[in-house]
């Protein structure tokens, strides 16, 4: 149930925090990703933990958990060029001991080491960021 309802929660948001460097704007020109395919991508690589973020933000929005979760561990990360960049992303988030009302940084925030706190999740996601508008988009987000 819970799982579900997650997924379809509000799907879209835009960004106003700073927008991508300068490189990642010329990385996407010269990429050698062709349109329409998707190619597989470093999961360390800035675009790809920063599509990562912007998913977990949209769990913690959707959750009425009392705590932050964050991304705890990206397994693979595909991207494909579509109007911008379509990140799919398989990664596990992990729940923090950040409370939501304290709004800290998810930077800040370390994992739950209390054990009957600690929660994790596997998580398939889809971002479609559009550097040029600073626009990120979460069409998909499907956790268990």
């Amino acid at each position: 149930g819970r799982a579900a309802l997650l997924a379809l929660c509000g799907l879209l948001w835009s960004t106003t925090t700073g927008g991508p460097p300068a490189e990642f704007c010329s990385q996407i020109l010269s990429s050698d990703v062709k349109p329409g395919f998707p190619k597989t991508i470093n999961p360390h690589d800035p675009g790809v933990l920063q599509a990562a973020r912007h998913s977990v933000e949209r769990f913690n929005n959707c959750t009425n958990d009392i705590f932050l979760f964050k991304e705890s561990h990206i397994s693979r990360a595909l991207v494909q060029i579509v109007k911008g960049l379509r990140y799919m992303l398989d990664m596990k988030i992990g729940r923090t001991s950040c409370k939501k009302t304290q709004h800290p940084s998810l930077d800040n925030c370390d994992f739950q080491t209390n054990r009957t706190l600690k929660q994790t999740f596997s998580c398939y996601t889809e971002v479609w960021v559009i550097p040029w508008l600073q626009r990120f988009e979460v069409p998909l987000l499907h956790c268990h």
